[in-house]
């Protein structure tokens, strides 16, 4: 089985920190960013499988991250979390790209996961 990789970009640390190790498990690999930047500069070397963002982050936004690793690669997997409503907008980002409204369960995130590994998965 594949190992996804997954970077989660949050600027609020206890959520970052608790949603990390929430996200970690067999067959995942997480890494987590305070910024878009640094989360662009980690892309360098490989972007990931899925990207997990907010899109309210200090400097560059989680909808801008996000549009430029999907410009990189237009089948990227992107959940944009969000406390507002962003309708049809974001089918235009990519088909793969999901919005995550805040707050939202773990279970949404895990059959967004689901998804993601079904997807990838050799039939």
């Amino acid at each position: 089985m594949k190992t996804l990789s997954i970077m989660y970009v949050e600027d609020n640390e206890e959520l970052r920190n608790t949603l990390s190790e929430m996200l970690a498990g067999p067959g995942r690999a997480v890494v987590a960013f305070a910024t878009g930047e640094a989360a662009l500069a980690a892309s360098e070397a490989g972007t990931p499988d899925l990207l997990v963002t907010d899109i309210s982050l200090p400097g560059m936004s989680g909808t801008h991250l996000a549009r430029i690793l999907v410009a990189k690669n237009p089948a990227q997997w992107v959940a944009l979390c969000s406390g507002y409503e962003y309708g049809n907008y974001v089918a235009t980002l990519g088909p793969n790209v999901r919005v995550l409204p805040k707050p939202f369960e773990l279970e949404q995130l895990e059959a967004l996961i689901d998804e993601i590994n079904a997807a990838l998965s050799p039939p």
